[in-house]
């Protein structure tokens, strides 16, 4: 029998795609080797988890902090519960991830959504076959069923449940999430110090533009989505070495 094809290859083709990633790695690698974030990364990452926060809430129609007459707003406060579960790296949802990425697509849903459905649609995608297969097919490919670079596959990760909305609700915040988790998970960002989000929000009609082209599935569409998951990735890593230099002023 012949070897397998990797599903996801020819997307590494697309024009832009494999500089995008290479660029994001480069400078993730250099977030990660500032003499800050060689010891007190811990600091570094929980800064760049609230601000991954508020960027992931506003994407969501949520505000970018709570309101001064301390009333809360359910977005904002499921981003942040999402965030302090993906803090730091190496938690307990990484090794979900890893081992049952459904279960901690679940898990995200409940943290983003418990103030926004009732409890029993929490963690729960819609229950037609086309959705449950897609769900299927994603969690094939993050558990070993392609090799393309972590960038890719987190743009595809992501692309894709902004494309399903498997939930309904909070699918933006779980879609980044997801982003995150796989570039935790991968080794790129092992400690989650990079916040793509930022980026994602100051361009927001991009954003929103991109994810429609990769839904339509065409070669333009596809790699516009990627080069701007990619170019998100680089300034998230930029966003990363500000936090350090001030944590070091």
């Amino acid at each position: 029998m012949g070897a397998v094809s990797d599903p996801l290859a020819p997307l590494v083709e697309l024009p832009g795609v494999q500089q995008a990633g290479d660029e994001a790695g480069e400078a993730l690698g250099r977030a990660h080797r500032h003499r800050t974030n060689l010891r007190g990364w811990p600091k570094s990452a929980a800064e760049a988890a609230v601000r991954a926060a508020r960027a992931s809430s506003v994407l969501d129609g949520g505000p970018l902090q709570f309101p001064a007459d301390g009333s809360g707003d359910p977005v904002l406060a499921g981003a942040l519960r999402v965030a302090e579960a993906l803090e730091g790296g190496e938690g307990a949802l990484v090794g979900v991830w890893r081992r049952a990425p459904l279960q901690a697509m679940a898990r995200l849903h409940a943290l983003a959504a418990s103030d926004l459905v009732d409890d029993d649609a929490l963690g729960r995608p819609r229950g037609d076959v086309d959705t449950g297969r897609r769900l299927e097919l994603l969690a094939d490919l993050v558990t070993g069923g392609t090799r393309v670079p972590a960038a890719v596959l987190a743009a595809v990760a992501h692309g894709e449940l902004l494309t399903l909305q498997p939930f309904g609700t909070a699918d933006g915040v779980v879609a980044r999430a997801v982003s995150r988790l796989i570039t935790i998970a991968s080794g790129l960002d092992p400690h989650g110090l990079g916040v793509p989000e930022v980026h994602w929000m100051r361009r927001s009609g991009d954003y929103r533009a991109a994810a429609r082209g990769f839904a339509s599935g065409t070669p333009d569409g596809l790699a516009a989505w990627l080069v701007l998951s990619g170019e998100a990735l680089h300034a998230g890593a930029r966003e990363a070495l500000a936090i350090a230099v001030a944590m070091s002023s």
